[in-house]
């Protein structure tokens, strides 16, 4: 009963307080009421407290001097083990910047640690007081959270990263504005934040960027070399390589994943501003998108510091990469290998030769990794359209171009014969594997008809569609070795192979009296023409964005810490 009669004070105390607060015309002469209800935070009673915890905000503004003990004292109740305690001071959080905005970056800092917590009801008021302030100041707010990522605890930059992908990415139409300059500052601030992040974190923020404006369809090539430098910083090309870290493997593979759009896209804008190239230009356009980032957009021979970086580091240990990594990195070499210009191309081809003599051996064999095969058949056939004659010493090829680089007048028919053996046994463990595959389809085709339950169903279906894809590796293996046994043969440079883990494109209705596109060949002058037309870049830049990060790693997810841990309320405002 004593206990109950001193709260019962406690709380009466404090509606006198704000009752003289609210009645005087010049509030700061109640300074002695407005530091009792200060005070209410450190007694015992919880009505009181969550009293107080609307009090404070709400004649916050009537007392500057004050400040520093009221923020203190919001911030203590944050702390309290009662959930309608801490639920009623985040509302009010937002509520001490309403007619003072340079208080918006510490309770944004605040807010932030605070998205660790799990309660829907507090972790929604924990979003709703960072939205209000984010719509209050857009920059401070996300300066704040930003410094999160780059600087934060595990747990609480994970939060702030889906708080951010969730949340903030999908209303940037509203929140950015002006929006040139704001995406310029948000740009800004991610670069920042992308000094230690994770593969699939990267990704995310890249997927963001490439929605902005400033980086959109009539950006200059300028602004897209500016996402290629990041890309590259990311992929940490200048570090010592190690096999065995995962997390490097990870961030280098989905840096590699991203720049064929913006290499392609990089050439269309470089069209629009310049006059019509030849095919024999393609290479020069490519080249300086792949340079270093001092090097700015100009015509002129150059390697990719990607593809040299893999060349000379990734294909001597490939053999000690993990299995799961492996696969990954040959599907990404293959979907680079469009975009490499032909002096990065011609240095490239010897070790993909190489790699792929090791998967094609020449002797009779029962199996082979189908995967890695049509990967690396793949990449040799645009590496080799852009950087034909090449081929002519490595493969014992025939193929003219009038280039002292030919070396007609060289022997190299025991390296055909070797080459072609080689294409010869593939083809014909290719052939065997696809009769199994077809034998087997008909058999699933059987079982699905007989089978009785959904479960079994669904088992039969998902082994159709591993046959399926095993299909498609075959075909593709075949399509691309055929023309592989000529004397001068003919690269495949288009999109005429759909690789397998790809899903096909569905056709588009030709229009009335439109030409059939010409295929492309070595020497074909249409392959600069298509490139211009087709579809629209905006589509390649935005496309996969939002997706659902599922790869990358390389941080410690322990937990440090209730909420301020050793961070400290509010980085730097103090």
């Amino acid at each position: 009963m004593a206990g109950d009669s001193s709260d019962a004070a406690e709380v009466e105390k404090l509606y006198e307080f704000g009752e003289r607060l609210n009645e005087s015309k010049d509030k700061s002469q109640n300074v002695s009421d407005y530091e009792g209800i200060i005070m209410a935070v450190k007694g015992g009673s919880v009505k009181a407290k969550q009293l107080a915890a609307q009090l404070i905000p709400r004649f916050f503004k009537f007392f500057p001097t004050l400040a520093s003990k009221a923020m203190t004292a919001q911030f203590d109740l944050v702390e309290e083990e009662e959930l309608g305690i801490r639920v009623q001071t985040i509302r009010g959080l937002p509520l001490l910047c309403k007619d003072n905005s340079e208080y918006v970056s510490k309770i944004v800092d605040v807010l932030g640690q605070l998205l660790i917590y799990e309660e829907n009801v507090e972790r929604d008021a924990v979003h709703k007081a960072l939205m209000s302030l984010l719509r209050q100041d857009v920059k401070a707010s996300l300066t704040a959270l930003l410094k999160h990522v780059e600087m934060g605890m595990e747990n609480i930059r994970e939060k702030v990263i889906c708080f951010l992908k969730d949340k903030v990415f999908p209303l940037k139409a509203e929140l950015l504005n002006p929006q040139a300059e704001m995406e310029r500052y948000v740009t800004d601030l991610v670069k920042k934040s992308l000094q230690d992040v994770t593969g699939a974190e990267f990704k995310l923020f890249m997927d963001f960027l490439k929605t902005f404006s400033i980086f959109g369809e009539g950006a200059p090539p300028e602004r897209i070399q500016e996402l290629i430098e990041v890309i590259e910083g990311q992929a940490d090309l200048d570090a010592q390589f190690n096999v065995d870290d995962i997390d490097h493997i990870d961030r280098l593979t989905s840096c590699m994943y991203m720049r064929p759009s913006l290499l392609c896209y990089v050439y269309v804008l470089d069209n629009f501003h310049s006059f019509t190239v030849c095919l024999s230009d393609i290479g020069s356009i490519f080249s300086p998108c792949l340079r270093d980032v001092q090097m700015s957009i100009q015509r002129g021979a150059s390697s990719s510091k990607f593809l040299n970086y893999f060349n000379k580091h990734i294909i001597p240990v490939f053999d000690k990469f993990p299995e799961e990594r492996k696969l990954d990195l040959l599907k990404t070499l293959a979907g680079c290998s469009p975009y490499a210009p032909a002096q990065d191309s011609r240095q490239l081809l010897p070790s993909i030769v190489q790699l792929l003599k090791k998967h094609m051996p020449r002797k009779k064999i029962e199996e082979a990794n189908f995967n890695y095969v049509e990967c690396l058949l793949y990449t040799f056939h645009h590496l080799s359209h852009k950087a034909p004659n090449s081929t002519n010493s490595l493969c014992g090829y025939k193929i003219v171009t009038g280039q002292p680089s030919d070396r007609l007048g060289e022997d190299f028919s025991e390296n055909y014969k070797d080459f072609t053996e080689r294409l010869s046994s593939i083809e014909d463990v290719v052939k065997v594997a696809m009769k199994k595959l077809t034998q087997g389809m008909a058999e699933q085709n059987q079982a699905l008809s007989a089978a009785k339950t959904e479960e079994t169903k669904a088992k039969i279906k998902l082994d159709q569609q591993k046959t399926t894809t095993g299909l498609r590796v075959c075909n593709n293996i075949l399509a691309m070795t055929q023309p592989l046994h000529s004397k001068a043969p003919t690269f495949i440079g288009d999109n005429k192979i759909k690789l397998s883990w790809k899903e096909p494109a569905k056709a588009l209705p030709a229009p009335t009296g439109s030409k059939r596109a010409a295929s492309s060949t070595n020497g074909s002058v249409n392959n600069a023409k298509r490139v211009r037309g087709e579809g629209p870049v905006r589509n390649q830049l935005v496309s996969r964005a939002f997706e659902g990060v599922s790869r990358g790693g390389g941080r410690d997810n322990g937990r440090r810490g209730r909420v301020w841990g050793n961070r400290g309320r509010g980085r730097g405002y103090r």
